[in-house]
């Protein structure tokens, strides 16, 4: 059984959609919320969707090696709590990690056995491109460092155990739903 269920994709992917629906439809999943430095946006809180610290406060925890990945990205830093993964472990239960690509494959590199890799991929780079632009929260700068980012990310993406293509949501969701299903229950019970 794997405990730790990680899930990653280019931005505009849809992995923060599809990760919320499996925390709705799969109470026994836990949330790893990680940690950040970038400015909240409109309906974001601390402590849900992720913990916001202050850039020196970040620093110290990479200095006291208290995360199990974290990543620079746009100037800003993201992280996960080795705090959330240990207890998570503890309590016997699977947790749900929502995390950029590297980020991901840094917590198979520390849990090889306990974690499994989920890419959500994009149904083209066209599509991504589009995706980002309708959010309407990001600039045109913004946008072409993200596809610049995605190619990679997409490179990455094959190292993963499996791969989703988000073309249409409910149907990533559901194939998703599945796979995390037999990785929590590989005998089939609920």
């Amino acid at each position: 059984m794997s405990k730790l269920i990680v899930i990653s994709s280019p931005s505009g992917g849809g992995k923060t959609s599809i990760v919320n629906e499996l925390l709705k439809n799969n109470p026994k999943l836990k949330f790893s919320i990680s940690a950040t430095t970038r400015a909240k946006r409109p309906n974001e809180i601390s402590g849900r969707e992720y913990f916001f610290i202050a850039k020196d406060e970040f620093e110290n925890l990479i200095e006291k090696n208290e995360l199990a990945e974290y990543e620079e990205i746009y100037g800003n830093f993201y992280g996960t709590l080795k705090s959330e993964i240990v207890r998570s472990l503890k309590d016997n239960s699977p947790m749900l990690f929502d995390v950029d690509v590297k980020g991901a494959l840094s917590i198979k590199k520390c849990y090889p056995v306990e974690a499994a890799l989920i890419f959500i991929a994009p149904p083209s780079l066209e599509e991504l491109k589009n995706r980002l632009k309708n959010r309407n929260t990001e600039s045109d700068e913004t946008i072409k460092k993200r596809m610049s980012r995605a190619e990679f990310e997409i490179d990455l993406g094959k190292k993963f155990d499996f791969t989703v293509v988000n073309n249409l949501l409910d149907e990533a969701v559901e194939e998703v739903e599945k796979i995390v299903k037999k990785l929590i229950y590989p005998k089939g019970i609920h």
